[in-house]
């Protein structure tokens, strides 16, 4: 387990593509089980592509820059530099942006781990 702190550099953090289909998202995870025990951190990108996805985990998002929409149902979230979101568990969602650069925060960071050892038990 990494126990230093640890900076990312926005202009040198890489960012791979993330979701399908027209206009364009990415994402660079940043810290994840390896670094932490309870939290992981991204950075995403989002640019005329709507990524739907169900949380299974308690989410937090930051915009930093452009205008972040997240969408739930009818209703659309939009969040503008400074403007922060908690999302919790279970919500089913889709990312969206206009040239928008976010934040994401999630506890817990082994979700996928839990998740496959809550189905094994079942």
């Amino acid at each position: 387990m990494h126990r230093e702190p640890m900076v990312f550099r926005k202009d040198t953090t890489e960012f791979a593509a993330y979701g399908e289909g027209s206009g364009e998202a990415s994402i660079a995870r940043l810290v994840g089980p390896r670094e932490s025990e309870t939290m992981g951190a991204y950075l995403a990108r989002f640019n005329g592509r709507s990524v739907p996805w169900t949380v299974r985990y308690d989410e937090v998002i930051t915009c930093i820059e452009g205008e972040f929409r997240l969408r739930v149902g009818p209703t659309v979230h939009a969040l503008r530099p400074g403007d922060v979101i908690w999302i919790p568990k279970d919500t089913e969602l889709a990312y969206e942006g206009a040239d928008s650069l976010v934040f994401i925060a999630i506890a817990p960071v082994d979700w996928r781990t839990r998740r496959h050892q809550e189905a094994g038990q079942m």
